[in-house]
């Protein structure tokens, strides 16, 4: 080593390759923290009045060129550091400093330009984000000509290989992120099961059609238009439900629906008359009080026809398939269920549509019971795209209607039929394998 080349260039060398190592880790730590950043959190910030959020916000819109700047910068930055590093050792230890650079170079870049800073910047994201954003963002509108030069380079050669880059798959994907986020955050024990069950199917709701939560045509409790008054409101009175749909002939001929507070209004006018004319309960005409039938497809989405509902100020409309026919009926309180589970009152009749856990560690499950609901209260991943019914996934799987005591495995289940009723499953004992 010869003293005299530790002179002024010497020093200044020095000093030039440290502060390129301090842009080096702002570079990094820029990136790392704007990537890492939740734009949730700075778009809540934005709204508040946080200019730096605001900034924040319009770096991240577009982010390949704000990578583009970055590792634009970056590279220039450890590049120049470690030819000036060079350069100056050569200077000083002869041939030797080629070595020596490198190895110097490639410890304090990798410690003081690469871990540290985005270390710091992954552990405190947003606030370094806020921070950096203004020169992050000056060094976009300076980078700018450059980086669309190199962006336009790359996506040519990535269109040779068949990629095609989607500007807004990021997006199209922030639901995806929100629904991975909370289950990721039930696995790790910070949301509680009832509240991701609750937050998923809200999502979920624009996926699931009529079809899959309405109540089968073989469950609905319908009013004949022929029958006698007396008949009719006892009917009304026994029922459980408010309103019921009123047919004259075939079932299909739906003339209405009836609601149970419009017949006994009806009721009381004819026993209490206001005049001389005197009215016995056979004048009594549902249809005279029956509201107009409110008829849905059964492909319609959950989340829409629930806008329906509230936007009509009506909670019960009757399903029909593509050619018409009546398939089933559903209410907003179907819906509502769906997030928050079955809501009962008084009135509601006990339903069978469960299961219960054996000492074996098998599950004795009704037919009828849906799978949404099975997997929801087990937390199991049984498929519900071909089939609503655990009923209706054995027989899909099966391509047959079984028979008492079969036992088929699928989907990493074991499914044995305990009871059939007709051409109805409905008990199975289920077990996961």
């Amino acid at each position: 080593m010869d003293p005299s080349s530790l002179d002024t260039g010497f020093w200044l060398t020095t000093g030039a390759i440290l502060f390129l190592l301090v842009l080096s880790g702002f570079f990094s730590g820029s990136e790392t923290a704007l990537t890492a950043a939740s734009r949730a959190k700075m778009k809540s910030q934005a709204d508040k009045g946080d200019a730096r959020a605001e900034t924040a916000m319009k770096v991240t819109e577009d982010s390949e060129r704000m990578i583009g700047a970055i590792l634009l910068g970056n590279n220039v930055v450890n590049i120049l550091s470690a030819s000036l590093a060079t350069a100056l050792l050569t200077r000083v230890f002869g041939d030797s400093g080629v070595a020596l650079a490198t190895l110097g170079m490639t410890l304090l870049v990798l410690i003081f330009g690469e871990v540290l800073p985005k270390t710091y910047a992954i552990a405190n994201p947003e606030t370094v984000a806020l921070r950096v954003a203004p020169v992050i963002r000056a060094l976009i509108l300076i980078f700018a000509p450059l980086v669309t030069i190199v962006r336009t380079l790359v996506r040519g050669i990535l269109r040779l290989f068949g990629v095609r880059t989607d500007p807004d798959s990021r997006i199209l994907a922030i639901r995806e992120e929100i629904m991975g986020a909370i289950s990721l955050g039930h696995s790790e024990g910070a949301v509680e099961k009832e509240d991701r069950d609750r937050l998923l199917a809200t999502l979920d709701l624009s996926d699931r059609t009529v079809e899959e939560v309405m109540k089968h045509r073989s469950e609905v409790e319908m009013i004949n238009a022929d029958d006698p008054p007396e008949k009719i409101l006892a009917q009304l009175l026994a029922s459980p439900h408010t309103r019921l749909p009123v047919y004259r002939g075939d079932t299909e001929n739906i003339l209405g629906v009836v609601h149970a507070k419009d017949l006994l209004r009806e009721v009381g006018r004819i026993i209490t008359p206001e005049g001389d004319d005197a009215l016995t309960l056979t004048d009594l005409d549902v249809l005279k009080v029956a509201r107009k039938p409110y008829f849905v497809p059964e492909t319609t989405d959950l989340d829409d026809q629930m806008r329906q509902f509230l936007k009509r100020r009506t909670h019960f409309a009757l399903v029909v398939d593509e050619y018409g026919a009546l398939r089933g009926l559903i209410t907003l309180e179907d819906i509502i269920e769906e997030i928050v589970g079955d809501i009962t009152d008084e009135f509601d009749v006990t339903r069978d549509h469960t299961f219960k856990a054996t000492e074996a560690g098998d599950y004795i499950v009704d037919g009828a019971m849906t799978i949404r609901d099975l997997n929801r209260a087990l937390d199991w991943s049984l498929p519900d795209a071909e089939a609503n019914t655990v009923a209706g996934l054995v027989i899909h799987e099966a391509q047959t209607i079984p028979a008492e005591g079969q036992v088929f495995s699928f989907h990493g289940f074991r499914f044995e039929v305990l009871t059939r009723r007709e051409n109805r499953i409905t008990r199975l004992k289920v077990r996961p394998l």
